[in-house]
C-alpha cells in the first residue's frame, strides 16, 4: 500500500511540475505578445492573474500538489509538493522581464519608422520619406511602436520610456539644436522645431510621449498617436 501511495505521489509531482512549467511558458508567451513593456516584474505577474491566465494554471498545479501531499508521508516528497505552486509563481516572476525585453526587441524601434512596404510612390510615400529623413537626423529617446499615422500630412509615432528617468524635452531641445533644427515652440508639455521647410514636434504623454515630423504647417504631435 505504501509503495502504491509513493508511486501515486511521484506521478502527481511529475504532472504538477509539468503543468507548472507549461504555466510559466504560457505566461511568457502571452506577456511577450501582449504585455505592457512599462510594467515591472510584479506588475506583469499581477496582470497575468487579472486577465485570467495565471489563476487557473496555479489552481491546477496547487490541486496536483495537494493530492501528492496527501498521498505520501515521505518528507522530501511532501516538501516538493508544498513548494510547487511557489516555484511556479517564482518562475512567472522571473520570466516576465525576459518576455518584456523580447517584446521590446521585436515590436519596438529606437527610431520612429514611417515607411512601409506599400510606400513606394505617390505624395504619401514622398511625405513619409521626408518625415523618415527628419526623424533620422535626430537622436531619440525611448522605444517607438508601430502605431500612429503616416501620409501627406506627415508622420507621428508614440514612444514609451522603460526604466528610464529622462527629461524628454531637455533631451530633444539639445538634440534638435545639435542637428541644425531651430526651436520655435517650447513649453512644459511640448517642443517644436523647424529646418529647411520641415517641422518636428515632441509632446509629453502618459508613460512617454509622441513625435511628429512633416512639412511646416501640416500637423503636429498628438498623444493619440499610439
Amino acid at each position: 500500500m505504501s509503495r502504491t501511495r509513493t508511486i501515486t505521489a511521484a506521478v502527481l509531482l511529475v504532472v504538477g511540475a509539468g503543468l507548472a512549467t507549461l504555466g510559466v511558458l504560457f505566461h511568457y508567451g502571452l506577456t511577450a505578445e501582449y504585455g505592457d513593456v512599462t510594467d515591472s516584474a510584479v506588475d506583469g505577474l499581477v496582470s497575468s492573474f487579472s486577465t485570467g491566465v495565471g489563476g487557473p494554471a496555479l489552481v491546477v498545479v496547487a490541486a496536483a500538489a495537494l493530492l501528492a501531499l496527501v498521498a505520501t508521508d515521505r518528507p522530501w516528497m511532501r516538501m516538493t509538493a508544498a513548494a510547487l505552486p511557489a516555484l511556479m509563481l517564482l518562475g512567472m516572476l522571473v520570466a516576465t522581464p525576459a518576455a518584456l525585453r523580447h517584446k521590446l526587441a521585436v515590436q519596438y524601434d529606437a527610431t520612429p519608422q514611417c515607411l512601409s512596404e506599400e510606400d513606394v510612390a505617390g505624395p504619401g510615400a514622398r511625405a513619409a520619406r521626408a518625415s523618415q529623413e527628419a526623424f533620422g537626423s535626430i537622436e531619440h529617446v525611448g522605444y517607438f511602436g508601430g502605431g500612429g499615422s503616416s501620409g501627406v500630412g506627415g508622420c507621428d509615432r508614440s514612444f514609451v520610456l522603460v526604466g528610464e528617468h529622462v527629461d524628454v524635452l531637455a533631451h530633444y531641445r539639445s538634440a534638435l539644436v545639435r542637428s541644425g533644427w531651430r526651436v520655435v515652440e517650447d513649453d512644459a508639455q511640448h517642443l517644436g522645431a523647424e529646418r529647411d521647410g520641415m517641422a518636428f514636434e515632441v509632446r509629453l504623454c502618459a508613460g512617454g510621449g509622441a513625435v511628429w515630423a512633416g512639412r511646416v504647417g501640416t500637423g503636429g504631435a498628438s498623444c493619440a498617436a499610439g
